[in-house]
């Protein structure tokens, strides 16, 4: 299982590409943690906390996707380094000032949200000039998305860390400085810097005008809501089966099986056109969600919530192909920056759904949001069959050999080939 992987991370700057792709969206990754922990420390409320949170989530929502376009214009180390440096001193700024006054908290919080640089949507779009096969490619996108599942695992750890060795304020500034080396590492590798985008056709909607894509992140939206409202029924039915750390092992255990199943999905090739196979993951996925409504003991419980994980990494893997397969020339990072947009703000609205349904109805009727959220995205998927099945007009992959003059041998592969 582990001989791709290992073959993706053997292939010259794809180590350093990746982690510093990680360690440069930690800021990002432990924002709504960091924020919250540095505010109650400070003496502010639940509610304010919460609510700058939220204004960090709903800025990033609208950053990411623009900073792609500029990304996908401008080149990768003109954008994601200044936005970094621009997103720490923002924070900076939080953490010295602190909540009060409120103008000023809630402009430095949505400033650092708005500044948080696309390196995501960026190493996706990097992964095409640094591997030599179009398989390796969607390898590396499995990988990726394990990949995520580890820093959004390990981050919250960081975050607590940091705050029992230091302090709250120190956990804002030193994560964001490091998320500023790490952009920096990105953006001082030969890829990086050689990376430019495909010829772009001058078009306000930039990637959204592609349908297949439209098609695509309103499926996945409906994915977010699934996970957003997961977190919120896990709470409900930590508080009758034990309290945090129950909770602790449920949101581990969701995690865990998402490792599994990248782990198990990209370590093998896949055939036939992916947007098939994502109708089939999405069903999975919807199908996996529906056991939880059983509640069993604990340990049942968390055996469940891995199974609820499993298919939701090859399903973000196989999402990131169709991306490349219908991301319009010259808007590839501004493509997979909307995928990542699109699943956050699903996720938000899963978790203030999730909310009032559990007040209303409990944690049984809270664990239903995500089934039902899932068997959406799969109506979404097949209703638009026929528009996924088309790749877009002069989609490409993010980059051709001719970006990298060490490469001008290697063959060219486009998206619109078959996975």
């Amino acid at each position: 299982m582990a001989a791709g992987y290992l073959e993706i991370l053997r292939a010259r700057h794809a180590t350093r590409l990746l982690v510093g792709t990680l360690v440069g969206r930690l800021p990002n990754a432990t924002a709504a943690i960091a924020v919250v922990l540095f505010v109650r420390a400070e003496g502010g409320t639940y509610s304010l906390a919460g609510a700058l949170a939220a204004v960090y989530g709903v800025a990033n929502a609208v950053g990411q996707p623009l900073l792609g376009r500029l990304v996908d214009v401008y080149g990768q180390p003109r954008v994601q380094l200044p936005a970094a440096v621009a997103a720490a001193l923002a924070t900076t700024v939080f953490a010295l000032s602190g909540p009060d006054p409120l103008p000023l908290a809630h402009a430095s919080v949505a400033a650092a949200g708005l500044f948080a640089p696309p390196l995501e949507g960026g190493l996706r779009a990097l992964w095409p000039s640094v591997l030599r096969r179009e398989e390796q490619v969607h390898t590396a996108y499995a990988m990726d998305a394990v990949a995520q599942e580890v820093m959004f695992t390990v981050g919250p750890l960081l975050v607590t860390l940091c705050v029992s060795l230091w302090s709250a304020r120190a956990a804002l500034i030193v994560l964001n400085g490091v998320g500023v080396l790490g952009a920096l590492c990105v953006v001082l590798s030969p890829p990086s810097r050689a990376w430019r985008s495909a010829p772009r056709e001058a078009h306000w909607l930039g990637a959204l005008r592609s349908p297949g894509l439209l098609a695509l992140l309103a499926a996945f939206l409906f994915v977010g809501v699934a996970l957003g409202s997961i977190t919120v029924a896990a709470v409900s039915y930590a508080d009758a089966h034990g309290g945090d750390a129950v909770y602790g092992w449920l949101m581990a255990a969701l995690g865990l099986g998402a490792l599994a199943g990248g782990g198990v999905y990209g370590a093998r090739r896949w055939a036939g056109a992916p947007e098939r196979r994502l109708r089939l993951l999405v069903a999975f996925l919807a199908v996996c969600y529906l056991p939880l409504m059983l509640m069993p003991g604990v340990v049942a419980m968390v055996a469940l919530t891995a199974l609820a994980g499993v298919f939701l990494a090859p399903a973000i893997a196989c999402a990131f192909v169709i991306v490349d397969r219908h991301a319009p020339s010259g808007t590839v990072t501004e493509a997979f920056s909307w995928l990542v947009t699109t699943f956050t703000v699903g996720a938000s609205v899963g978790t203030g759904l999730a909310g009032p349904v559990v007040q209303t109805g409990g944690a049984l009727w809270g664990f239903a949001v995500p089934g039902a959220a899932g068997a959406v995205s799969l109506l979404v998927l097949a209703a638009t069959g026929g528009v996924l099945a088309a790749p877009a007009r002069g989609a490409v992959v993010a980059a051709s050999s001719e970006n990298d003059p060490n490469r001008a041998a290697e063959p060219r592969f486009s998206s619109g080939d078959r996975a």
